[in-house]
């Protein structure tokens, strides 16, 4: 049974669109690699990470060669973490999916990126962002392009995460 005092733990959840692939019609969509825009803008997310002193405790991604080697180049440029889960449950996969994966964080974890795809990522920050009116709420609402990265606020345990439980901290798309 998690500690009671693990409520009041702050905790960072990092949401990243995959960053630029090939198109759809040169292979099967999981194999799809990442274009050289995309290796630099994964490469320009990581410096991004990095700058704004984020850690993982653990990176969720979805094992697409695309998502994967996001995660790669951005690890290559500096962003760290302490363990990553391949999770094919994040492939593919709408908000309520997504949740199901975060709500089986240990409750210890303290900073988790999830690397996913179009339209999971974008909506699930939309449904956790509590406020709907900052400038950065309301470009991610408009578009969350690939190599889109939302970083959110809670306090809440990750068994416990829904809708309306994070503040929306930063809303970037960096580029290479």
């Amino acid at each position: 049974m998690a500690d009671p005092s693990d409520l009041l733990i702050d905790r960072t959840l990092v949401l990243l669109r995959h960053a630029k692939a090939v198109p759809p019609e040169s292979m099967p969509d999981l194999e799809r690699p990442l274009a050289d825009r995309g290796r630099a803008d994964a490469a320009a997310a990581g410096r991004h990470l990095v700058a704004q002193g984020i850690e993982a405790d653990l990176v969720l991604c979805s094992p697409s060669q695309r998502t994967r080697e996001t995660w790669q180049y951005a690890a290559e440029a500096g962003a760290t973490a302490t363990d990553v889960w391949y999770d094919r449950r994040i492939y593919n996969a709408g908000s309520d999916e997504l949740l199901d994966v975060i709500h089986e964080v240990p409750a210890d974890v303290r900073t988790v990126v999830l690397v996913g795809h179009a339209p999971g990522v974008p909506w699930l920050a939309d449904e956790l962002a509590l406020d709907g009116t900052s400038p950065e709420r309301v470009e991610l609402t408009q578009k969350y392009p690939t190599s889109g990265l939302a970083v959110l606020h809670l306090t809440c345990r990750w068994s416990d995460l829904s809708a309306d439980d994070a503040d929306l901290v930063s809303y970037v798309v960096p580029r290479g």
